[in-house]
């Protein structure tokens, strides 16, 4: 006895379809969210090098850094970890001809369904960017009388 097979490929296309459509929607929304942590992580450099002084810096890079996560729709507790070294003066980067390096490391969580395993998997950003401080200083003014 020979069954009639008449539209099981409509079948097979569709649950082959939703199986493949699935994991590649994931792919694509994770890639989102890991540009989105990237671009926020970029910003801090220039801050640090327009405050007056290293420590003034150093609370403006991670204010940066922080807004512009905040700005990419991360969470406000999103790790964030803000390291600033500076070359050749490594107690003052906020003098002469200094080369400041900011590094900026965070994390962005994966869009994973619990389904699937529990806990959530995180991808680690990590941005480092040098501003050379001669070049954001403000020269010339007279201070206020």
């Amino acid at each position: 006895m020979r069954r009639d097979e008449a539209g099981s490929a409509v079948i097979e296309l569709v649950w082959v379809g939703i199986l493949l459509l699935v994991p590649l929607l994931w792919i694509v929304l994770s890639v989102f969210e890991v540009q989105s942590g990237a671009y926020g992580v970029t910003s801090a450099a220039r801050a640090y090098a327009l405050a007056p002084d290293d420590a003034a810096g150093e609370e403006a890079a991670r204010a940066a850094a922080r807004q512009a996560l905040a700005d990419q729709g991360l969470p406000d507790d999103a790790p964030l970890a803000v390291e600033v070294t500076c070359t050749p003066y490594p107690r003052d980067c906020h003098s002469g001809t200094s080369v400041i390096t900011v590094r900026i490391a965070s994390s962005v969580d994966l869009l994973v369904p619990d389904v699937l395993g529990g806990g959530r998997p995180s991808f680690a950003l990590d941005a480092t960017h040098a501003v050379p401080i001669g070049q954001y200083q403000e020269v010339g003014r007279d201070p206020a009388p």
